[in-house]
């Protein structure tokens, strides 16, 4: 069976829930604090491993009480951390979280995840059809080497685009799969598109370009471009308590599946179900699925 790669980042995330965000210069009372493992990488890669039996990470933490946690916490949820390099005197990833109303918005500190590197160890790593999924809160250049090496190697490449960056563009025709949410993909067209447009817009993407694409929708479901068409998998029903991973959850879940063999439809029909139960928890990876919470959908 092949490997899950990810590289990625690793945060530790603070989730503060309010009923709204303050305004510039506004103090607010909040209703709780929590700290959860995050990392858009570390989720990536623990909803994989819920899925798949061999995922393996590239990253970076820093040499402080959180970085040690995260990487007993990855071990734990049975990713293989050989590759993620404890760095010295700088902070493990930081995410601030702000959950309002079944939605969130986030601010990012990078800290070891801005020295994350790949190269002869990373090539060694990788092997013909892996999947190697990446996203962008490490350095893009990082990113390009991955996807330079993976495709040297065979081994398909999954792009994340987020946080969104334009200099994706340099190097997003080494990706197989792109993903963005409709934020991102407005940023990959360089201009604002509403939900009427969308799906001419893929088309236009996709005439341009050879890689899948795969626009992650919300509560619309999921969009992708096969054979000049764009179809689109509607998402299931659930009671929302916090989207902060959903994203995350149905990359992960996706590259496992894809690992495994699983058509494409079905991969991102399984996929959809995934990030949408990870919703009714609060917290990035606390409800990410296990095979058995998918059973009851494999056959829907």
């Amino acid at each position: 069976m092949s490997k899950v790669i990810v590289v990625g980042s690793i945060n530790i995330d603070m989730t503060m829930v309010t009923d709204r965000l303050p305004r510039i210069g506004e103090t607010i009372l909040g209703d709780t604090v929590n700290y959860f493992m995050g990392g858009k990488g570390a989720n990536q890669a623990v909803a994989a491993a819920r899925l798949a039996s061999d995922v393996r990470m590239v990253g970076s933490v820093g040499d402080d009480s959180f970085g040690d946690k995260a990487l007993k916490h990855l071990k734990k949820e049975g990713v293989v951390t050989d590759h993620i390099k404890v760095e010295k005197n700088i902070f493990t990833g930081m995410a601030a979280i702000f959950s309002v109303q079944a939605d969130n918005s986030i601010v990012v500190l990078p800290g070891a995840n801005g020295l994350v590197e790949v190269g002869e160890d990373f090539a060694d790593l990788v092997e013909e059809d892996d999947i190697v999924l990446a996203q962008l809160e490490v350095p893009l250049a990082t990113v390009k080497q991955a996807f330079s090496i993976a495709r040297e190697k065979g081994a398909k490449t999954i792009l994340n685009p987020a946080p969104f960056d334009q200099g994706i563009n340099e190097f997003v025709d080494l990706a197989d799969i792109v993903t963005p949410n409709e934020t991102e993909f407005a940023g990959m067209l360089g201009r604002d598109i509403d939900d009427s447009e969308i799906e001419a817009a893929m088309l236009e993407w996709s005439q341009a370009h050879e890689a899948l694409l795969i626009v992650t929708r919300g509560s619309q479901g999921i969009s992708y471009v096969k054979e000049g068409q764009v179809l689109s998998i509607p998402t299931i029903e659930a009671d929302v308590k916090d989207t902060t991973g959903a994203g995350d959850t149905m990359n992960g879940a996706f590259a496992a599946l894809m690992a495994q063999g699983t058509p494409l439809e079905e991969a991102l029909r399984l996929s959809s179900v995934a990030a949408t139960l990870s919703t009714t928890k609060v917290g990035a990876q606390t409800a990410m699925p296990y095979p058995k919470d998918l059973e009851s959908y494999s056959e829907a």
